[in-house]
């Protein structure tokens, strides 16, 4: 079994997987040997702290060992296929996370490894990302809720978020002008999920009655030709003290970081008390560690 994106993901897994990342942080046990022996490869074409450091930790923790190999110092940058590579890799390893800027390229791999293999971030989604947020809805008690995406809504992360948040019943708004909003195909697939799906390019009226806020960089990695037309046309989408008002009194907010204070969220609202920033950068941990322990056990 593969993890390439929150759409293929059957939901009785899914939330397995989710169940038992908020079981393991309560238990709070770094120390297990369930997978000895075990190694995972992670393969990197894009730059990361939080995917890499939590993939190495969660293996570390859980009695396995990690290793990383990037593009520039593999054979791949001297134009070894996908293929061959997810081959060899097959051979050397019992589970592959790849963080890359093609998805065609994961499919590819997905295609030759007989191994299973993690979508560690691509254009089209980020499901590991979208699982540890998942845990940190229910922890922070918001599950049942409204949860409202604002800035760029038309990325990787907002696609896996809304399609796993529409799977637990919630209510998903989806806010950001209008070519930045997502796809049909990712909308069709939320609103055939089960929760209330809605696309809106008024931030005011998104963030009524909100339960949680959730924004992201305004320029992607890939997107940095288009820095300045981004950030011109995302400017009054900013997640900042005067929309959080407008929201619900206790309303959580959320960011997969890094954040750009100053351009899609303010530092103020970033450290408040109502950020959730850090406890979803922790949780990345224990939902890849019950990610791997679901496919490998």
């Amino acid at each position: 079994m593969d993890l390439l994106t929150i759409k293929d993901m059957q939901e009785e897994f899914m939330k397995e997987v989710v169940e038992l990342a908020v079981g393991l942080r309560k238990e709070g046990n770094r120390a297990r040997d369930d997978l000895r022996g075990k190694v995972l490869i992670s393969l990197y074409e894009k730059p990361s702290t939080r995917t890499r450091l939590s993939f190495e930790t969660a293996i570390e923790n859980l009695g396995g060992h990690c290793i990383v190999m990037d593009f520039k110092s593999s054979q791949i940058s001297r134009g070894e296929t996908m293929a061959d590579t997810a081959r060899v890799l097959s051979r050397y390893c019992d589970v592959i996370s790849a963080r890359l800027f093609r998805h065609t390229d994961l499919e590819e791999i997905a295609e030759y490894a007989s191994v299973p293999v993690i979508n560690a971030l691509t254009d089209v989604e980020h499901p590991c990302q979208a699982l540890a947020d998942m845990q940190t809805i229910i922890e922070h008690g918001k599950d049942k809720g409204k949860l409202v995406y604002v800035g760029d809504a038309a990325n990787n992360v907002a696609n896996s978020l809304m399609l796993i948040a529409a799977r637990y019943g919630m209510h998903v708004v989806l806010c950001g002008p209008k070519d930045f909003l997502p796809s049909s195909e990712y909308l069709e697939e939320s609103s055939k999920a089960g929760g209330k799906v809605e696309v809106t390019d008024d931030p005011s009226y998104a963030v009524k009655d909100a339960d949680v806020i959730y924004t992201d960089v305004w320029v992607s990695m890939g997107d940095e030709a288009e820095k300045e037309k981004r950030k011109e046309a995302l400017k009054p989408y900013q997640v900042n003290d005067e929309l959080l008002r407008q929201a619900k009194p206790d309303a959580t907010v959320m960011h997969c970081l890094p954040a750009h204070r100053g351009e899609e969220i303010t530092g103020e609202v970033l450290d408040s008390k109502q950020a959730a920033v850090w406890d979803q950068a922790e949780n990345r941990m224990w939902a890849q560690e019950a990610l791997i322990l679901k496919l490998l056990k």
